[in-house]
């Protein structure tokens, strides 16, 4: 794919979360200046996630320099977003649109350099963890309002997280389900009955977990958990067009077209740390290949000028062009990410390892690589950790990096071995111009070692929908993932333990190992930090091992704007541009 589902990682294990410290939060390999040199992942720094304090989650954000308040921004992007009710969301590019009109209990503030701390969104500081981590309490701001001027209550709080048992949330995260003592029987709030695990007095709310959880507070940063109200939730249809408790408000929306941010006039900046709301309205169309928007970007003309993109990077075919251009180079936000790109294997279907392994070595890293644009946008990948988080161990089981081609003489003998020469392939991807470019090159290369491909084409904005069924007729998918919190746990539950198969989940490969799930398991409950870093790292090699997937590449992300829009910075919480950071130069 080209945005993974979510964030960053951790760099403490489970600790204390009054001293946690996170990492890869932003990274000294950032910015747009006028250099030539290209990032490296592996030797990128990881900074530090501090939670915040009380102080710091008192609003309002702190101004931007040289920030001036008016104007429009223009957004162009390929696709329109596949969901919106927050439970629903699942995918970086949701995630981010989002963060102008929804608000949660915890968030990260943003500085000028993209440095972020957990900090309380709606509420007045970042948690109090009791008994050991299993509970959790956070008191409400006053004066938080919806876009129809109605008070934030505490029965919207409570009807956030009770919802999310409902049987029409089948995508988004799982972890607070999962948690919530009596999680595992509740179906939700509209037959009238509450969940007692999320308990309520007075202006704060108070969750029971059925383990300890010291970074429950970064998981609830999460746009999977932003609030709804109670009194607005249209269930199903609630996905089309959500509430609004942010500076901005959804004006209008043709799907898959376009859809219009105006200023949501009950927002009160004073309670918000995280946000400022400086352009008056966003207009984001959908619709424009990569090349197109980096043309128009290179351009430069009208309403371009106002222009940035959630998605959309440097077209590969403009990469040299506009990244040894010193003038274009200074609109191009360069941003190392935590994300891995990999290509999950469906183990119902493709049984036998020798053929998972097969597959692994006979990857065209190196073409793919030089597709996407080379090494300016990427480094190819032999695991699933990122370089850049904590808990990366350096190993490369099937030669990714000493044979980039590929090894397609070893991989024919490994299927000559499983006597699975002429083995069929069904490879999903999504749909864009280089996309298309790199499936070619995965099919001549998998037809090259043996085997038969058949490439089927999904459009992007239903992709994840269409890869998370069970019963999906896929043998490799695209996909990636950033940790979704920063935590170690936030990588390989979702995405590589047996617990969390199913419809409308991620962990697409369907793997359901005993022995990762078990080492999975004992991982989460390690409590210090460099035994812990040391154990999800072993995960991974352990994965890796059974050739569950094929790492691609991590990324280098290359996000060109228009001329007249200031203060380009790096969302390190949903690693994007942050949105509410924007303001358009007079």
């Amino acid at each position: 794919m080209s945005f993974s589902r979510r964030n960053f990682m951790i760099a403490t294990g489970v600790v204390a979360a009054s001293t946690t410290v996170l990492s890869a939060c932003g990274n000294g390999d950032s910015g747009s200046g006028g250099s030539n040199d290209v990032p490296s992942v592996a030797k990128a720094k990881t900074q530090n996630i501090p939670v915040g304090t009380k102080a710091d989650s008192v609003g309002p954000a702190p101004e931007v320099t040289g920030a001036v308040k008016g104007g429009m921004v223009y957004g162009l992007d390929q696709f329109d977003m596949d969901h919106l009710d927050p439970a629903q969301i699942y995918v970086q590019t949701e995630s981010a649109i989002t963060v102008p009109i929804m608000r949660a209990l915890t968030g990260y503030k943003i500085d000028e350099k993209g440095g972020c701390t957990l900090v309380g969104d709606v509420a007045t500081d970042p948690g109090t963890m009791k008994n050991g981590g299993k509970t959790w309490s956070f008191t409400i701001k006053d004066g938080i309002k919806w876009e129809d001027g109605s008070d934030l209550s505490m029965d919207d709080v409570r009807h956030t997280f009770e919802r999310l048992f409902a049987d029409f949330i089948t995508e988004g995260p799982r972890y607070v389900q999962q948690w919530l003592v009596g999680g595992d029987k509740y179906k939700g709030p509209y037959d009238g009955k509450s969940l007692a695990s999320v308990e309520v007095s007075g202006k704060t709310v108070t969750f029971h977990l059925n383990e300890a959880r010291a970074d429950f507070n970064y998981t609830l940063a999460m746009r999977g958990y932003s609030l709804v109200p109670k009194k607005q939730d249209s269930k199903e249809k609630y996905d089309k067009q959500p509430f609004s408790c942010g500076p901005y408000r959804i004006e209008s929306r043709s799907i898959g077209k376009s859809m219009t941010f105006v200023r949501n006039t009950h927002w009160d900046a004073k309670t918000d740390p995280i946000r400022n709301a400086y352009p008056d309205k966003f207009l984001f169309q959908f619709g424009f290949q990569n090349i197109a928007s980096t043309d128009r970007y290179i351009a430069d003309k009208g309403n371009d000028q106002y222009a940035m993109s959630i998605f959309n990077e440097v077209a590969p075919e403009r990469t040299a062009q506009v990244l040894t251009n010193a003038t274009l180079k200074k609109r191009v936000l360069t941003q190392v990410d935590p994300v891995t790109y990999y290509w999950p294997i469906n183990m119902t279907r493709i049984k036998d390892v020798k053929v998972r392994q097969a597959i692994n070595f006979a990857w065209p890293h190196q073409q793919l690589q030089t597709i996407r644009g080379g090494r300016a946008t990427s480094e190819i990948a032999s695991t699933i950790f990122s370089p850049v988080t904590p808990g990366y161990a350096n190993f490369d089981l099937y030669e990714a990096d000493t044979k980039p081609a590929g090894d397609p003489a070893k991989a024919k003998a490994l299927l000559k071995e499983a006597g699975k020469v002429g083995q069929k392939l069904v490879i999903a991807y999504q749909q864009s111009d280089n996309s298309v470019k790199q499936a070619v090159a995965i099919k001549n290369a998998l037809e090259a070692a043996g085997f038969q491909v058949v490439n089927q084409q999904i459009d992007k904005s239903t992709f994840y929908t269409q890869v998370g069924k069970i019963d999906n007729g896929f043998d490799l998918m695209a996909a990636g993932w950033s940790p979704d919190w920063p935590n170690g746990y936030s990588v390989f539950y979702p995405c590589w333990s047996g617990k969390n198969v199913g419809n409308g989940r991620s962990n697409y490969a369907q793997l359901n190992d005993p022995s990762v799930n078990k080492a999975i398991d004992a991982a989460a409950k390690i409590s210090d930090a460099t035994a812990a870093n040391k154990a999800w790292g072993a995960v991974d090699r352990q994965i890796m091992e059974l050739a569950a997937t094929v790492p691609d590449y991590h990324a280098i992300r290359n996000w060109m704007h228009g001329s007249k829009i200031g203060n380009v910075i790096y969302d390190a919480g949903n690693t994007c541009i942050a949105l509410c950071k924007l303001y358009v130069a007079k």
